[in-house]
Order: C-alpha cells, then sequence, then structure tokens
C-alpha cells in the first residue's frame, strides 16, 4: 500500500491591482479590481497579522511606488510586483525609477508580459515577445532579473506552463482562487476585489472550496 507523503502548511498568495484613483484609462471591468486607498490600508494591515499570507501586485501600476511601497515600508513587509513591460513609463504606470526604487526597498520585480494579453493565445512568435523580450525590458528597466512571471488574467495551459519551464522562470503566479505550497513552482492567488475587506481575507483560507480550487488547477495544466 502507497503512502502520500504529507504536505505542510500552506501559503495563501493576494493579488492587488491599482489602488486610489486610476491615472490611465482602465481596460474593460478592470475597475473592480482597484481599491481605495483606505480599503488597502485595512486589508494591508489585515495581511500583516497572517505570517502565511502573501503580496503580489500585477499590471504595474504607478500606484505601486506611490501608495503601496511606502505602506509596505511601515508595515515591514515585502511583495512581488508583476510589471507589463509596454507599459513602462507611461502615463499611470510605473517608471523605471520607481522599479528600480521597488528593486532596492528589497521587492521582487517579475514579468507580467509585453501586451497584457492571454498567452494561451499566441502563437511562438508571440509567446517569445511576452516571456522573452517583455523579461529582458523589465531587467533591464529594474536593475535586476527577472525569475518570476504572473500569468495575465490568470490564464495558462499545458503549452504556457512548459514554455514558461523551458525559458527558466523559477515560479509562475496564477488566479486559481486557492491556498498554495509555500515552495510550488505554480502559485495560485486570490485576487483583490472592491469589494473586499478584512473580514474577506480571514475566510480565505477556507472558503471558495479549496478542492474544487485544486481540481480547477489540475485541468487548467493539462489543457
Amino acid at each position: 500500500m502507497s503512502v502520500r507523503p504529507r504536505r505542510g502548511p500552506t501559503v495563501v498568495n493576494l493579488c492587488f491591482h491599482g489602488i486610489g484613483t486610476p491615472e490611465r484609462d482602465l481596460e474593460p471591468d478592470e475597475e473592480r479590481y482597484w481599491v481605495s486607498e483606505e480599503q488597502f490600508a485595512e486589508l494591508l494591515e489585515a495581511a500583516g497579522r497572517e505570517p502565511r499570507m502573501r503580496i503580489t501586485f500585477d499590471d504595474g501600476n504607478a500606484s505601486d511606488a506611490e501608495i503601496a511601497l511606502p505602506a509596505l515600508r511601515r508595515a515591514g513587509l515585502t511583495a512581488s510586483f508583476f510589471v507589463v513591460a509596454d507599459r513602462i513609463g507611461k502615463r499611470g504606470s510605473l517608471t523605471a525609477g520607481q522599479l528600480r526604487e521597488l528593486a532596492q526597498a528589497g521587492m521582487t520585480i517579475g514579468n507580467h508580459g509585453l501586451k497584457h494579453r492571454s498567452w494561451r493565445s499566441l502563437d511562438e512568435r508571440g509567446l517569445g515577445e511576452e516571456l522573452v523580450e517583455a523579461r529582458a525590458a523589465i531587467a533591464e528597466a529594474g536593475g535586476q532579473p527577472v525569475d518570476e512571471a504572473s500569468c495575465p488574467f490568470g490564464e495558462y495551459d499545458r503549452r504556457v506552463l512548459a514554455a514558461l519551464r523551458e525559458r527558466g522562470f523559477r515560479r509562475v503566479y496564477t488566479v486559481d482562487e486557492a491556498p498554495a505550497q509555500p515552495d510550488a513552482w505554480l502559485q495560485a492567488r486570490y485576487t483583490i476585489r472592491s469589494t473586499d475587506t478584512p473580514a474577506s481575507l480571514e475566510r480565505l483560507p477556507g472558503a471558495r472550496n479549496g478542492l474544487v480550487a485544486s481540481l480547477r488547477t489540475a485541468v487548467k495544466r493539462w489543457r
């Protein structure tokens, strides 16, 4: 009789997007993922009380440096910031100087692609732009190597994961709304929405049916 190895405690990865008033035109329905400054402060305080919670940001909005970074510093926390390379230096998005400031503060800078498009829909040339060209541009702007990635819109399949592995990404983040094993290569996250509160975070580890979320992740891997 085989015995399954016991898994240790899981972590809960949070995925923030924008904070405060957007300084750029938003994509359709994107406003659902923006939180107010007061809301962010409350959520960050709640996350800081739970050692198992990790903090990430997608899209590379200017609020990452202007609002999130000072708050993280005050709280003594670190986070991972996944950047859309084609937006660097544009209105409402991080500048190269802000990326370096994040890196120098001990934050992780990761790849969120070149043009914020689904990687599942791309041919090999398109994947090269998103995984290779974008990675190089973000690394140059931030002044440090980039070895983590976040899948835009949380969309991925077996082909995308294989491409990420082939290109040596050390860790890949999704938004599969589930806890994750601390050292796993593929990291599920919970997306923070404009309706979330500290009470929402307290319910995350046991909410949203963990078994269903795990099955959803498995299906995506084998598409």
